[in-house]
């Protein structure tokens, strides 16, 4: 096996920022990153099938895909589909970096034994678009030994 690919299905969350709660404690900032991580781990755990986490240097390839804004799509006889001229990227909130952090933390002690590791990263986000294939909410997770397994 040289590469990991698994798609978790859902509406992307990002590592946000912690905030001080007293007592010492910090907690995210964000209440859907810690579901969104279980689920990215859960599908890992799937995927490597029992397997041991890879040991060496890794390539990780992120493919976001967020939901779009009900403005995007028709309405009646057009309801679903997206208006001509709606972007294929999206440009907005939240931040590609803090979507990558979130999954990159949940694959750690999975898929590899330390986010060090990674020495090639990319990422990408788009938009859902019906009947194709990024047709619904999630990230598509692809990993792959660099230098042998």
């Amino acid at each position: 096996m040289n590469e990991i690919i698994f798609f978790v299905e859902g509406a992307p969350a990002p590592q946000g920022s912690k905030r001080h709660v007293g007592g010492g404690r910090l907690i995210e900032s964000s209440r859907q990153v810690g579901p969104w991580r279980d689920a990215i781990h859960a599908e890992a755990v799937t995927a490597m099938a029992g397997r041991p986490p890879i040991h060496g240097p890794v390539s990780v390839t992120l493919c976001f895909i967020m939901p779009r804004p009900k403005s995007h799509y028709g309405t009646g006889s057009r309801a679903g589909l997206v208006k001509r001229g709606m972007p294929e990227y999206c440009p907005k909130r939240p931040d590609l970096d803090k979507l990558i952090r979130a999954a990159g933390d949940a694959l750690t002690g999975v898929c590899y034994d330390d986010d060090s590791q990674i020495v090639n990263l990319a990422g990408a986000k788009y938009y859902v678009y019906p009947n194709s294939r990024r047709d619904r909410a999630g990230v598509e997770v692809r990993i792959r030994a660099v230098g042998g397994w």
